[in-house]
Order: C-alpha cells, then structure tokens, then sequence
C-alpha cells in the first residue's frame, strides 16, 4: 500500500494538476508519512469513520483544522466556526450570489456560505443552472499561502463543492487589479496588523486611502470588489474603527457617507484565542457608490458561548452554542449572545431604532457619527447607567458616626481600666 500511494497515487495526482480547481493545488504534493507502519494506522483510523455522506467528511475535516493551534507564518489563522455562521446568518446568502473571500485560508467563510444555501435553498442543488453556478461559478477565494490553498480546496471539496475558483493570489497586488465589481458578497477576516510597499499596492486602492496597513487597505480592497447593491461582512481590528489617521478617518467617512454601513459589532477580546488576544469587530455594509446610511445598528457582543482564555471551553451544552442554539433559557443567553445578536440584526430597521444607548444593542444616526468624527466605535455612544445608592440624609450620617466615635472611646477606656 505504501508503495502504490507513494510511487503511483502522488504522481498522478501531480500529472493530474490543472484539469480542476481541486487537483492544481496538488501540483506540489508530498506523501510526508515516513513510514508503512504510520501509513496504514491512518487508513485503519479513517476506515473506521462513517463517511458515506457530505456532512461527516467535512466535520471530520474542521475537526483536523480545529486542531492548527498557531497562527500561520503571515499572520493567518481560523475563524472560529460559529462566528462564521453568525456572519453568513447576518449576510444570508442567495442562490445568484457571487461569494469571494479574497484571504480565504482555510475556505471557512465559503464552506458556511455553501451549507447556509444547501440548507435554506435546497432548489439550488436540484435547478441544472443554479446547480451549475453552485458548482462551477458562485464561490472564490484567494490566498498567497500554498499550503493554506490546498487545505481549503480539500475543505470545500469534502463540503460538496465541485469546482470553486480557489486560487493564488496577492489579493492587494497590483497584477489582480482587474477584477473590480465581481462580486455580490463578500466574507472575510484579513490579516491585522500587517505592512505592504507602496510599490507592490494596487494604485487604485491606495487612491482610496494611502496606507501601508493590510486592514485598511483590504476594506478598499472589498469596496473594489462589490458590485453595487453588494453587501460584506467582515472582521476588522478595533484600530479600523477609531484610528486617528488621514487614512483611517477617510476610509470610514466613505463607509458612512459614500455607502451604506449597515453594522456593528463589537467581539470580546477572546474570540481568537489561543491564536491572538486582539480586540476586533464585525463590520457589515452595502456598497450603494450612492450614500444611503440613515442609521447604524451596534451590537456589544459580551460572550460567544465559549470561555474567553487560551482553553476556549464550551459554557453551555452543544445544541446550546451557536447562532441557531435552541430555545436558552434562565442565564443561558448571557452566556451565549449569538442568538440574540442574529435576532437584533434582523430587527435593525424597526424595532431596534427605538433601543436606548444603555442597552446592549442601540442605533446611531449618521449625523451623530459625523458630528464624532466618524468615529465607528462602540463605546463611543454606549451609555453607562450606574445604580443609585440609597443613602441616608447627612444629618443620619453624622449622629452614626459620633455614635460610633463614642463606643471605640468607650472601648478604649474599658480597656484602661481591665490594665490598671
């Protein structure tokens, strides 16, 4: 068996590379198991497996990536998977979508997207011309890390996906400059805290806003890529939202008053735990190239149903996590606020508008956030209300405390006294 896998299956998969998606990511592909032995516990171990249908193969799969417990040598790592589900809940996605994550790593935006319309929209897998753009056209993601490219196309493969257009590519590059206005939907959590050259940006976003930052320069990168009417929903640093820069506070001005922001949500500092401890923020908008922001819905999230230190342990029972949790009941909401997030979300253009500053979720008009700045962030309009104490009128106060100052007087002199 050895012998077949390394001498025959490897090199056609080799000989194989570039007649799909899938099999030019093998191009470069190495058998590392050393030795017959380990070979044949990974085949007994997966043998083992009940994979006879879609569901297991890809849960079997996002178990092994659970597991990549650091962040890779660029600065990418896994978004946790029920963060992603909130976003594509947030976005829901539809059967004529165009869906691009162009710092797609593992393809877990485009795998959530994917399972969101094989669950909502069954007609689309069963219509020969939605099956086809489902297979063949609907979901792109880019990433300039080989490694990452083949462990997302084998993630969208054991998800069902025939033949998604996950390819290489320096998505702020100058050379893929050509591809503006290609997609309805955009999903993605880009790296932080990054820095680029001048020379090897792509002129037309940084006409947007001269930067060298990766976060800024990736949202110019987004609203490039969105056909009009498009929507995104993606993770940004905190920074992004209350930076002090030329960049950062043009780049926010063009998503209030040239688009449509639609939200935001605050994430607790933990979320990307063991990976980093930075503090981020969803951030979702339309692109309308028009205006269009009346209101801005913020969501304070305070706890994803997961421990915030470096061991991330569940809080509540399995079908209690999640975005789609069942009913949670007693202290269960507070700690898992997906559920509520996704249910406000959906409520932002009626009932959410009448919410107060001092609750967990409130909307802000955009004059108020023009009048800030464009300051985006959420403590900038979040009121605090503190509990009144119940106090004593001071004239109480007083004869306590000489009451008081009489007894330790008292005490003393007893105490003088039991001395001698």
């Amino acid at each position: 068996m050895f012998d077949i896998v390394e001498n025959y299956v490897f090199p056609f998969l080799q000989v194989r590379a570039g007649e799909s998606s899938h099999a030019k990511h093998m191009r470069d592909a190495r058998l590392t198991i050393p030795t017959p032995a380990l070979l044949q516990k990974a085949v007994d171990g997966l043998d083992s497996v009940e994979m006879q249908d879609r569901d297991t193969k890809g849960d079997v799969y996002e178990y092994m990536l659970s597991k990549i417990a650091t962040a890779g040598q660029n600065g990418q790592f896994r978004t946790p998977r029920h963060i992603i589900e909130l976003m594509v809940e947030m976005t829901a996605p539809q059967p004529d979508d165009l869906i691009c994550d162009p710092a797609s790593g593992t393809c877990g935006f485009l795998v959530g997207a994917g399972e969101y319309i094989r669950r909502e929209h069954p007609s689309a897998l069963t219509s020969p011309d939605q099956s086809k753009h489902f297979h063949n056209g609907m979901f792109s993601g880019y990433d300039f890390d080989n490694t990452m490219l083949r462990i997302g196309s084998m993630n969208m493969q054991l998800h069902g996906v025939q033949n998604p257009n996950i390819s290489y590519r320096d998505s702020l590059a100058e050379e893929h400059a050509g591809d503006a206005e290609a997609y309805s939907l955009i999903l993605a959590n880009p790296p932080f805290a990054g820095s680029l050259d001048y020379e090897g940006t792509a002129k037309d976003l940084l006409q947007v806003a001269r930067t060298k930052k990766t976060e800024l320069l990736f949202i110019s990168l987004f609203l490039r890529l969105l056909k009009p009417g498009g929507r995104a929903a993606v993770i940004v640093p905190d920074g992004v939202l209350f930076g002090s820069t030329k960049a950062h506070k043009e780049l926010r001005r063009i998503l209030v008053e040239d688009q449509k922001l639609d939200g935001i949500m605050s994430l607790p500092a933990g979320v990307f735990k063991p990976y980093a401890g930075v503090s981020t923020a969803i951030l979702l908008f339309t692109k309308t190239n028009s205006g269009g922001t009346d209101f801005v819905w913020f969501y304070d999230l305070q706890a994803d149903g997961l421990s915030l230190d470096d061991k991330r342990n569940p809080l509540l029972n399995e079908d209690k996590l999640g975005a789609l949790a069942g009913a949670l009941t007693g202290d269960e909401p507070e700690r898992n606020n997906l559920p509520d997030a996704l249910a406000r979300w959906r409520q932002r253009d009626g009932s959410e508008i009448e919410r107060a500053a001092t609750e967990q979720s409130f909307c802000v008009a955009k004059a108020d956030i023009a009048a800030s700045d464009y300051d985006l962030s959420i403590n900038r309009y979040k009121q605090v209300v503190y509990d009144e104490a119940d106090y004593e009128p001071p004239t109480v106060i007083l004869d306590e405390l000489v009451a008081l100052e009489r007894e330790i007087q008292e005490g003393i002199d007893d105490l003088k006294a039991a001395l001698g």
